[in-house]
């Protein structure tokens, strides 16, 4: 039983600021992958770590990384740049940055970090990097454009650590070149301690592997790809796809999904679609679209984890510029496995305390059903999750793959929905969609891109100097989301809900009955309320309608 027990963190020898740090975050114990690692890491040798999505990756390099530049410090009065950490999307590097920054928060910021993304060109960060930060995190192009002009001299002379986090991905995104280019620049000839991380070890990251390890300590956890179903129940619904609309508006009006939701899709019109949907039923959401900037597309994901929004769409196209970068360096593989290697947003963004995932289309390949699911029932979070997926005729084959591929057939559990219950939601979901043109989404998202230009700092100047085109800009025809808006779907009649959901949502969205003048209205029961105050004031009896 003795082997059993979880190394805590007070017993790795990590310095005490650290501790105070994990202690704030909330990190009760290590991840299996931060236990494993941690030591190794603190003994010098080099990493190669597979881990699930959500297994606490970043912790298991950031900690030991950390916790050396302190111990540094006591010794060494030099300021050098000591770590850098590679990513392939700016996204991830954000939130390795806001890693960092909470793990150094009881330090005093002692450690320097600095995330290249954040400027807004190179020279904008120069003054930072003539200071030269005890961390640097980059995607691979940015930190090879610093390179090139000078920002990073002498980079060569302090490196210590270097990561490559999701490091399948480099090479897939179009790194290859940048890759060996930036290793070229940065490494020392004695070598430094190095780190490759990432969810799958496919022959990108065993490439990566050669370039930059030495004689590394190989990290494959013996986990499931997907969390044990205590933590995890994943359920399916095989229906038609106009049928999906039906639920998903039963599923948020019927008070069916309680917590934070992500709903995924395939493409980027089918996020405008739902969004544009469940408005026409009072539901709110964003949507996490990767045409936008990566500003944008983070305040989106923070908006979704401050709460906001509890509900997010997002989808998992793949960008034209990543298939483009892909085929010229795989011109011999299939579409097929260029999608399956190709990343797309469920995988590494930190959704917090995600309850539910809703695969509205169903993923393209098992990798990413693996990453979408994993957005929910994190271990570092310690939430239970639920994952739906709405399987379409032409979808199942697909599914069938995927349950065979897992092994865990029995643990995709059928969600039954008695759709001649759902029929009146059909009828609406009818009148919903009959609003929601393609016209409509083309001007929804048009609208999205229109905010962007007139909040965006580099053409603030632009349109000061050029004011006609500011005037196109502002005064150009209101953009409507849908040509009619149906106000009556935002409320569930009484009639409607199933008898075996009667009392499942809340009061305020239920529309009862009454007789005013002979004719039956329907109406909430917050304006049921109001109305008996106005009879009350004009001398009626306040029971007349209940």
């Amino acid at each position: 039983m003795g082997d059993d027990k979880v190394v805590q963190f007070e017993e790795m020898g990590l310095d005490n600021r650290l501790l105070k740090s994990i202690k704030l975050l909330g990190w009760k114990e290590p991840t299996m992958i931060q236990e494993k690692a941690i030591p190794l890491a603190l003994e010098g040798k080099d990493l190669l770590a597979k881990g699930r999505t959500g297994c606490g990756k970043t912790g298991a390099f950031l900690i030991p990384i950390m916790h050396q530049i302190l111990s540094n410090k006591k010794y060494d009065s030099n300021q050098s740049i000591s770590a850098i950490i590679l990513a392939p999307t700016k996204e991830l590097c954000r939130q390795i940055f806001i890693h960092a920054k909470d793990l150094n928060h009881c330090s005093s910021n002692a450690i320097r970090i600095v995330d290249l993304n954040e400027g807004e060109s190179e020279k904008s960060l120069k003054p930072i990097l003539i200071e030269k930060p005890d961390i640097v995190i980059s995607t691979p192009s940015r930190l090879l454009k610093h390179l090139k002009i000078g920002n990073l001299d002498g980079v060569k002379e302090g490196l210590k650590f270097l990561v490559a986090d999701e490091a399948d991905l480099m090479f897939s995104f179009g790194y290859e070149a940048d890759m060996k280019e930036v290793l070229s620049l940065i490494l020392p000839s004695y070598g430094c301690q190095c780190f490759l991380t990432s969810a799958t070890l496919n022959a990108e990251a065993l490439e990566l592997k050669k370039l930059v390890l030495n004689n590394p300590v190989t990290l494959k956890l013996e986990e499931p790809d997907l969390l044990e179903s205590g933590k995890l129940t994943q359920y399916h619904v095989k229906c038609e796809d106009d049928e999906k609309f039906v639920i998903l508006s039963a599923m948020f009006k019927l008070n069916l999904l309680r917590g934070k939701t992500i709903i995924f899709v395939n493409n980027v019109n089918q996020c405008y679609k739902i969004k544009l949907f469940l408005e026409q039923f009072g539901v709110r959401s964003c949507v996490l679209n990767s045409e936008l900037p990566i500003k944008s597309r983070c305040f989106a994901v923070e908006q979704f984890n401050r709460g906001t929004y509890d509900i997010i769409v997002a989808n998992d196209e793949i960008c034209l510029e990543n298939i483009e970068t892909t085929k010229k360096t795989s011109k011999k593989k299939k579409k097929r496995d260029i999608y399956e290697e190709c990343s797309n947003v469920s995988r590494g963004i930190d959704f917090q305390y995600v309850s539910n995932v809703i695969n509205f289309d169903f993923p393209l390949t098992f990798n990413s059903y693996v990453h979408r699911v994993g957005r929910t029932a994190r271990g570092c979070q310690d939430t239970e999750g639920t994952a739906l997926s709405l399987i379409s005729i032409k979808e199942l084959p697909r599914f069938e793959l995927m349950k065979d591929r897992l092994e865990t057939g029995s643990s995709f559990k059928p969600y039954v929905f008695r759709m001649e219950e759902l029929e009146p939601f059909r009828y609406r979901c009818r009148d919903a969609l009959r609003a929601i043109t393609g016209i409509a989404i083309k001007e929804a998202r048009i609208k999205e891109i229109k905010r962007e230009i007139l909040s965006s700092e580099k053409l603030k100047s632009y349109l000061k100097e050029h004011p006609k085109d500011f005037k196109v800009l502002t005064q150009d025809k209101a953009l409507g989301t849908t040509k009619q808006k149906f106000d009556h779907l935002k409320h569930v009649p009484e009639y409607i809900i199933p008898p075996t959901l009667q009392g499942a949502i809340p009061s305020t969205s239920v529309r009862k009955r009454h007789v005013d003048g002979g004719s039956i209205k329907y109406e909430t029961q917050s304006h049921q309320v109001k109305r008996r105050k106005r009879n009350r004031k004009k001398g009626k009896d306040p029971l007349e309608f209940v």
